[in-house]
This record gives structure tokens, sequence and C-alpha cells, in this order.
């Protein structure tokens, strides 16, 4: 149909124009316009029919078959890690993966099925600009992108019943391919108490509803939060002047009601800098309900709160009366968290809290959020970057740290694992850092970021960064530093612990701000004539696997499959020149030429360390059987499995 027809029925019948599968005549080849809905053309000819009426509500795009299918098929990747990389590689609980987010999430699924407390992530908005981590244009075409990731040769006819031509996206159909099979994995990786928020903006976030709908559930949808990022200044979109994005909030399971905590922070420490007698002979104070409403004195709302024999003080005045605060413990409604590194208490009534901006009322937060501004997440990057613009609009700290308050565990506030799987310039990462830091948190971090490379105009190349990897990283290195020396200083103008002797000292309270970090690469036990891994690979096929790679190139690709987590300490050790591991009571015999006279040294070794033996099929040599390395463990009465 003549494009300019097809533009004079859009503007009478915009109802009517659909975005297509269409056979150019010429070339044969499929792609993507708009064209007019089929059941628009049925009411044309007359011909349309209630009783036919038997489509069902739900997001329907080409390529959504193949989003489908790439997700549950295996990844041939695995991971190895980059060693003196990271920061504090030998302590640290916090992850950095340079790779693919796809492929990463699958090769994480094994070891971190419903194990994410908390996913954040930014995406590609889909604007139709080159951006800066991901192309942002999704009206191009995705084929050099998917024959990147193996799923479609060269004439494009690996996929059965899938043409190449299929993953040619036009505008939102490109971006939904393109999100639908990491969303879908993210899910699997959730706790069941588990929550994922997503930024997003006016351009994808009808789709995106729907897609998460379908992945999670409509019964899981939380919230979409309106995020107001910006004041009066700005470009204006279609007549208004554009102040805002949105967070999407999806959980895991049927959504459930929520409470939130306010923890201490500095900015209530500052509005409350009179000298307080209580605080100072009792080495304690209580961070809410602190009275933040008016700066008038009311001496009925000082009192102590009675906890494990430790009266607890307001830092300035309590909300409530005494009545409705002991009525209120009483039934065992305020929930005390002891934070050992600023030796004060944070105390949390269910279902009631007033945060101190005003963000917040019955307990739960608001749809609506006034900042952070994007400015600050600038000045986030700038404080320790002297560089400058070598990463455009990076998120506020601020803002993640408040997603990551909203959702707290009345047993477990500042713990799990919190993933980015869209990393950028790792704000993630720094949010968690600094949230410990501010509350005593063990909270651990995965960021996951493609290591795309920077313009060789642009400032970021310009700063020595090849990559946006390269941005991230040495973000977290700065900001960890700076934030442990922040930590350090503030824990000098402490009060001493009057009370509690089993307080543990301040360098056993170390923040973690260390990392290791990982790189996405092809597994060397992945073969033309199979993967090792499948179910349907037979021992007879050994005989063409290629077994000359290196220990560590195949180490974390059995740490995870045996299920441990890559924040997990692994310790590697050799004998005889054969190399193995153990990690979390876990022997793993991964080496070639593994002989019966290397494993008893081994296990009789290392008996008292370990629970179970690991070895691989490949591992043997040639006069080593399966019998004997199973006898070696059976005489030790430990456990043993073949991978």
């Amino acid at each position: 149909m003549n494009n300019e027809i097809l533009q004079k029925l859009k503007m009478v019948f915009p109802d009517a124009i659909t975005e297509k599968q269409v056979i150019d005549d010429k070339t044969g080849k499929i792609s993507f316009e708009y064209v007019l809905k089929e059941e628009f053309i049925d009411t044309l000819k007359d011909n349309f029919n209630l009783a036919n009426d038997n489509q069902a509500y739900g997001l329907n795009f080409p390529g959504k078959k193949l989003a489908k299918l790439v997700a549950s098929e295996p990844s041939y990747k695995t991971l190895k890690l980059k060693s003196g990389d990271g920061v504090n590689e030998d302590t640290t609980q916090n992850v950095y993966i340079e790779g693919d987010n796809f492929e990463v999430l699958k090769v994480l699924k094994n070891a971190y099925q419903e194990q994410i407390k908390m996913i954040y992530i930014d995406p590609p908005y889909n604007t139709g600009s080159d951006g800066f981590v991901y192309n942002d244009d999704f009206s191009e075409t995705q084929l050099e992108y998917w024959k990147k990731l193996g799923y479609i040769n060269e004439d494009g006819a690996k996929l059965v019943k899938e043409n190449s031509e299929n993953l040619k996206g036009y505008k939102h159909s490109g971006w939904l391919t393109f999100m639908y099979p990491r969303l879908k994995l993210a899910r699997d990786l959730l706790r069941d108490d588990g929550v994922i928020f997503i930024s997003i903006d006016d351009n994808e976030v009808h789709n995106l509803r729907l897609i998460c709908d379908e992945i999670f559930g409509v019964d899981s949808y939380i919230s979409q939060i309106v995020w107001q990022k910006k004041t009066g200044a700005g470009a204006k979109t279609k007549g208004f002047i554009n102040l805002h994005e949105y967070v999407l909030c999806y959980s895991k399971s049927v959504s459930q009601d929520i409470d939130i905590e306010i923890p201490y922070s500095e900015k209530t420490k500052a509005m409350y800098n009179k000298k307080d007698e209580h605080f100072d002979q009792l080495g304690y104070y209580a961070t809410w309900p602190l009275d933040t409403t008016s700066m008038d004195e009311r001496p009925n709302l000082r009192f102590p709160i009675k906890y494990n024999e430790i009266e607890i003080w307001p830092k300035k005045q309590w909300l409530w009366s005494r009545d409705k605060v002991e009525k209120a413990q009483l039934e065992n409604k305020l929930v005390f968290n002891y934070n050992k590194n600023t030796n004060s208490y944070a105390i949390r009534f269910k279902g009631y809290l007033k945060n101190e901006d005003g963000n917040s009322r019955n307990g739960k937060p608001l749809s609506i959020s006034i900042g952070p501004y994007t400015q600050e997440g600038t000045k986030d990057f700038e404080s320790i970057f002297s560089e400058r613009d070598i990463f455009p609009f990076p998120k506020p700290v601020s803002l993640i740290k408040q997603m990551i308050n909203i959702f707290i565990n009345e047993d477990s506030s500042g713990d799990g694992i919190f993933l980015d799987f869209f990393s950028g310039s790792a704000t993630t990462a720094h949010a968690v850092m600094k949230l410990n830091a501010e509350d005593g948190g063990k909270r651990k971090y995965i960021c996951v970021q493609i290591p795309e490379i920077t313009k060789s105009e642009s400032e970021a190349s310009k700063a020595g960064y090849l990559n946006i990897c390269e941005i991230g990283k040495e973000r977290i290195r700065r900001a960890g530093a700076k934030i442990l020396t922040e930590w350090k200083a503030k824990q000098s103008l402490e009060p001493d612990d009057l009370l509690t002797a089993e307080v543990q000292s301040s360098e056993d309270n170390l923040p973690d701000v260390g990392f290791k970090v990982f790189s996405l690469v092809d597994s060397p036990l992945y073969q033309d004539n199979g993967n090792i891994d499948d179910d349907s690979f037979t021992q007879d096929k050994l005989d063409n696997l290629n077994v000359d790679y290196a220990f560590n190139d195949i180490l974390y690709h059995y740490i995870l499959r045996v299920g441990v987590t890559l924040d997990k300490v692994v310790t590697s050790y050799q004998r005889d020149n054969f190399n193995y591991a153990i990690t979390e009571r876990k022997l793993l015999l991964l080496d070639n030429n593994l002989t019966q006279a290397i494993a008893e040294q081994i296990v009789s070794q290392h008996r008292q360390e370990i629970d179970k033996l690991y070895y691989t099929v490949n591992s043997l040599d040639v006069f080593t059987s399966y019998t004997e390395i199973d006898g070696i463990a059976k005489r030790h009465n430990l456990p043993c499995e073949v991978l």
C-alpha cells in the first residue's frame, strides 16, 4: 500500500495500523512495515463476524517465539576469574562480570536460581539514539547481534522454523525480542520474596508492563513508580516539558503487603546536632520514629524504650506518646536492628512509618518519587572522577538506595544478593557499598556489563577507558576507597560501647568494598560434537573432546555447576602437577591425568576439610578407571559424583 495513503489512514483510523511482516516482491525477503490490521480490512470488506472473535488478551510481536526459544537453550559459555583486576579478591563477596548479560544470566542460573533478593536494571530505552551502552536504536536489524551469540549461522538457518529475517525488528518488536528472554531468565534467579525494579521511559513502558505481566504474572505487579528526575528545565516533548521516567516493580511471587524501613541517615543526623545527655551517657540512640515535623521541644515525647535490659533513647524525641509506643512493643510490633558500627539501634514499626522527606505514609512507599534528580547522579560520579563527561547521565546513588530499602525482611534487613545486569557505570555497586557502610549491612552485589567499546571521539576514550567495563570497575575501586576512608573516620568519632562487651572491634566490621572480576568466555568443554553437560552427551563422544585446556579455564564452569556461588572462597592446590580446588567443603578434581595414587593422596590430606568429592569424565588418565576413584571415596566414607 502506498505509504502516503497509509499515513492518511493512520490519521483517521489510528487503531487500524500495526507493524507486520511482509514479503518484499523484489527480494523475496521478510521485512517489517506499517500495515493495516487484518480485522480492519475485514471490516472494510464487510466480513467482520463477532462469532469468530476468539482472540485472547496478550502481547504478540514478531520474534516472540524466538525470544522464548533462545531463553531455554543451554549456554556454551563459562566464566573465568580475572585475577588481579578486582579489590580484596580473597575476602570480598561482591562480583563484577564482563560479558553479554543474556549469556551471563544463563551461566548463573544453576548456582543462583532463587538466590537473588533484588534485581535493578536500567536497560536501553529504545529512544532511537545510538546509546552509550548497547545500541539503543532497535529499528535496526538485530541479525548481527544474534549471529554473534551463535543462535544463527551466516545463512540464518540454525533455528528451526525461524528465518533469519524474522530477527529484523521494527521499532518495538526488536526491543521486545531483546528484553523478553533476559527478563524470563531474571525471574528464575529471584528468591520467592524477591523483587525486580526496572527503569524505563515513555517509549517502552507500555510494552514493558505487558511482557512483565506475562513473565512475572499480573498478580505479581507491585507498582509503576513515577520518578521526577529533574526540575522545570528540560527539552519540550510534544508540547510538554518531560520531567519524569518510571520504575516498574514486580515481585517473584504474588504481590504481598509491604512495609519500609528508613535507616538513620546523615540528613537526620544533621537536623539534630544538639548535645544529647542520654546519648553521651548510654551510647545508644534510636532512629525511629523521630518527630521531624517540628523543632518544638516536647518533654513528654522524650523517654526511653527498654530492650534487652538496655534503655534506648530517641535522638530528639519520639513521634508517639509513651503509651502508644509501649503498646506497640507489648504487641511485638517493634523491630530492633542493632548497628555495631554506629553503636545504635534502627527501630521499625510493622505497619506505620513516616519518612523524613514525606515520601511515605502508613508504612508504604509512595508511587511518586520527587528526586533524587539526574544531576545528583552526575555529582555522585564526578565526586570520585576528576575526568568530566566520561559517562552520561548515571543514575543517582540515592535512587538505588531507596529501592534497596523498600523491601525489608523482618529477620534480615541488611543482607541478600543484589543483581544489576545492565550495570553501566556501576551505580548499584556504589549504592550497596555505601548503604552497608551506613547501616552495617552485609549486602552483596553482582554487576554485569557488556564490554562495549567507547567511541574514539568520546571523553571516555580520551581519558583512557577503552570500554564501559573499565569505567565501571574504576568507579567501584574509587568509590570503595572513599567509602572506607569515610567509614574509618566516622568510627573514631563514635562513643565507646559502655554496655555490651561482645561487640567486635571496628576492624572486624569493615564494610566490604572489594570485588572479584569474571569475564564471559567460550567454554573449552563445548565442541562441535556436543556439549559435555547435555543429557544426550554419551561416553563414545569423549574421544573427540578437546582436553587441552588450562585448569583455570574450566574451574568456575564446574564451581557453578555444583551449585557454589561466585562470592564463596575457592582455594586452589597442586600436587604432582595435578591441579584441584576446594570450595564450600567440596573437593573438585578437575585437571587432566588424574591417577589413583594422586586421588588417594589428595583425599587423605584434605579429608577433614571436605564433605563431597567431584571429578570430571575426562580428568582420569588412561590407566585409571571410575571404579578406582569411587573406591577411594568409599573407603574414606565420602560421597562422590562424576561431573
